[in-house]
């Protein structure tokens, strides 16, 4: 199978291999990546409560694009290139509060928080502030085109995909009963987790629950493997949900207040959905849960982990107890995409097979990669470095 053939990756489940090594193990592969699966798509960057009040900026390390988020004064979050549009100077270092204009530190370009360039001290020479071959009204930060649902912030950096709300239309109408304000429970509510592994077999885990009994015999204590059915969306999402979720209980049966109106689907069930390419998504009758995944290259994935409620008066104590347990389920997959991760050193490993009865998400979204790999040309920039 060379690079760009991988058909036996999009034959059906029962014939179809895996990805091949190269694809967890290559550093050229995982640069080819950044155009084919991250900029040509709407990727999560982070969440709208990283920037809670008018004025906060956030920057973003968006696999060597640098970016920022900013609250803008009108109420609105933009997403700009991090950069002065004079000599590229990166203009945002720190999550801080901009009252003012965002001024450049180095020749004190200052932009507006629509992103327009307003001031350009001495450009024409000293004392002269402006300059008539530097046109302001074409100078301004460079926008990229973003989205914010479930309280997560997705861009798209090429800025050619099809809106947001079109492309994921169908998953939107399956969750709209979660479309409401969401309130992120804060410092308490979010944490990081560092694997030594490829960022897809991060996804790769989440999108099925076959693992239930062996990896977490906790949860599937009362959230059994039986009471598990599989999510298939091919070529637009894919994952599990169960018809058994139990909610949380702090003292005297304390528990979170209900999201408003929900069918009577969610008075016991709960689902988890891949929003390719890295964000995964949990929705439960009482909290929503968003896992944003951050690749360092083909080895290693950080998971942003946020959690988010239905109402801002939640107690502290019951949200770290929530914190808490998603930390231990989420912590018990680190060694198993670990363990696959070292296993892709293995020369005579093709890619592995997939149950039919169980895989079909993890299968749909190794052709969504396969078939955008296919397609895209190796050396494809778009002119976006």
């Amino acid at each position: 199978m060379t690079f760009r053939d991988l058909s036996a990756v999009l034959q059906p489940i029962a014939e179809a291999n895996g990805l091949p090594n190269v694809f967890y193990t290559s550093d050229a592969i995982y640069a080819e990546e950044r155009e084919a699966l991250w900029f040509s798509s709407w990727a999560g960057i982070c969440v709208a409560a990283d920037v809670p009040e008018p004025g906060d900026a956030c920057p973003i390390d968006f696999l060597g694009v640098p970016l920022f988020l900013l609250h803008g004064k009108d109420g609105k979050i933009r997403v700009f290139q991090n950069i002065c549009r004079h000599r590229g100077m990166i203009l945002v270092t720190e999550p801080r509060q901009i009252a003012g204009a965002i001024r450049c530190p180095y020749h004190s370009w200052c932009y507006n928080h629509q992103g327009g360039l307003v001031a350009t001290p001495h450009v024409g020479g000293p004392g002269q502030n402006t300059h008539p071959d530097i046109k302001r009204d074409e100078l301004g930060l460079i926008e990229v085109r973003a989205h914010i649902w479930l309280g997560v912030v997705y861009v798209n950096l090429s800025g050619d995909a099809p809106a947001f709300t079109d492309l994921h239309a169908d998953l939107i109408e399956r969750w709209a009963e979660f479309d409401v304000p969401l309130y992120h429970g804060g410092a308490d509510s979010t944490f990081t987790l560092e694997c030594r592994t490829n960022w897809k077999l991060a996804i790769e885990n989440y999108c099925e629950s076959y693992h239930l009994p062996w990896v977490h015999p906790g949860l599937n204590s009362y959230s059994r493997l039986e009471d598990h059915y599989n999510i298939e969306a091919p070529g637009k999402f894919s994952g599990q949900g169960t018809e058994v979720y139990r909610q949380i209980e702090g003292e005297a049966g304390a528990k979170f207040p209900d999201f408003p109106n929900l069918s009577d689907k969610w008075d016991t069930g709960g689902e988890y959905i891949t929003v390719t390419p890295n964000v995964m998504l949990g929705v439960q009758r009482d909290h929503v849960f968003a896992i944003i995944l951050e690749p360092k290259g083909p080895r290693l994935t950080r998971e942003h982990i946020h959690l988010f409620y239905a109402s801002p008066d939640t107690s502290e104590e019951l949200r770290l107890q929530n914190a808490d347990q998603w930390q231990v389920v989420f912590v018990e997959d680190i060694g198993v995409v670990e363990g696959m991760q070292a296993a892709r050193g293995a020369p005579g490993f093709d890619g592995g097979r997939f149950s039919p009865a169980m895989d079909g998400p993890t299968h749909i979204f190794h052709r969504w990669v396969a078939d955008k790999m296919m397609h895209t040309p190796p050396d494809a920039e778009k002119g976006l470095m």
